[in-house]
């Protein structure tokens, strides 16, 4: 097999991993165009800009069992693994083509934890070193890796990502019966806190454009262990606050031929949107996890954005007075987001806002948040909100 099949039937098995395609609402960004290469390249947001992004996996062998996925050991399908050498030879082709500007590398596990970290730390050593690649790399850290493998890879990388998969060991034996939450998951999270800590206040040390290092993301499949949202929100919100967390993504279940699951149902996608939604407000607006509108099994509404549902309960009595309300007050109002709330900050110190033209022009969709906000001491004209 040729480096380019390699790269065909490898690379469209990396999209079981979400990443920078996720957009912040949960949608998915389409594929790049690439006639030759289907399913390799996506449209992608990172530090960098929106580039178009190879998801690529080192091999899809794999010694774990993980009872949902398709490169558990002992599955009857085709694999393959690339060298070190020869990925980031592949890339680096793609890259001078004009074909590709990042790469996310991930891997099954082959060897142990330690001997597949490093075949990603010599591919992306092999890039920055050789080739003199200076884009982004989004690289994974696998279970057990050593910590100075974790050290090694976040010189070399924007983002690093550890899968934590489930929110707590007790989920987790549910879907990775032979995989150690806290000694294999939650404690190399936890040590790439501790590098950020270390070397950032040192000059230059990344390759991040990061000061203060690569950012730090996580996923969780959702469904198959059974979990609530608020779960799944919890150990999101801890991640945010004490591990400076960059991004949660949440994969909704989609059962897989030969695999333990195969005959589990797939999770509804409109549940992961919704965790999407939730994760942003614990992240940027202030929000924690007990203020959202979860029911009495600790899930989400399925039929409407958290935020909105929030915002009825809330704000239909106690409209917010957008003259005088805080930043933080701000942001509870559906539609206003961090950017927009800035930009309403500004026009206030322009002269007050008295009608919903005015804050038309700021951008804010007046449809929205209408229902919810006093325009100098007078509710806007606007239709009710369907409840």
């Amino acid at each position: 097999m040729d480096s380019l099949e390699k790269l065909r039937l490898l690379a469209p098995e990396a999209d079981l991993e979400p990443a920078e395609e996720v957009l912040p609402n949960g949608r998915r960004t389409g594929p790049a165009a690439s006639p030759a290469l289907p399913g390799c390249l996506h449209q992608a947001h990172t530090p960098h800009g929106p580039i178009v992004l190879l998801k690529g996996l080192l091999s899809n062998a794999c010694e774990r069992n993980c009872l949902y996925c398709p490169f558990r050991a002992g599955r009857d399908f085709r694999r393959a693994s690339f060298a070190p050498d020869e990925l980031a030879a592949v890339f680096h082709r793609l890259y001078q083509a004009g074909l590709a500007q990042g790469l996310f590398l991930s891997s099954g596990l082959v060897g142990g934890g330690v001997r597949t970290q490093d075949q990603i730390i010599a591919t992306a050593e092999i890039l920055r070193r050789k080739y003199r690649f200076t884009g982004y790399l989004h690289l994974k850290i696998m279970p057990g890796a050593e910590p100075e493998q974790i050290r090694q890879t976040m010189l070399l990388a924007d983002r690093v990502s550890i899968n934590l998969e489930a929110p707590t060991p007790e989920r987790l034996a549910l879907l990775a019966p032979r995989k150690d939450f806290l000694e294999e998951l939650f404690r190399p999270l936890r040590q790439v806190e501790e590098v950020r800590r270390e070397v950032g206040g040192r000059p230059g040390p990344w390759k991040s454009l990061h000061r203060s290092g690569p950012s730090l993301s996580t996923q969780f499949v959702v469904g198959p262990a059974g979990e609530s949202d608020e779960e799944l929100l919890r150990t999101t919100a801890y991640l945010f606050r004490h591990l400076h967390l960059a991004r949660a993504y949440f994969s909704a279940f989609r059962p897989i031929p030969d695999t333990p699951l195969e005959a589990r149902p797939a999770e509804n996608p409109r549940r992961e949107r919704r965790l999407y939604q939730a994760s942003y407000l614990l992240r940027d607006y202030g929000f924690s996890v007990e203020e959202l509108p979860l029911d009495k099994n600790g899930r989400l509404p399925l039929e409407e954005d958290p935020k909105l549902a929030w915002a009825r309960r809330h704000l239909l009595e106690s409209p917010v007075e957008v003259n005088t309300a805080s930043r933080q007050e701000l942001l509870r109002v559906p539609g206003i987001g961090p950017r927009l709330a800035d930009r309403l900050l500004a026009a206030r110190r322009l002269g007050r806002l008295r009608d919903l033209q005015d804050l038309g022009k700021l951008g804010i969709p007046v449809a929205r948040a209408a229902p919810f906000i006093l325009l100098d001491g007078r509710r806007p004209a606007c239709q009710p909100p369907l409840l």
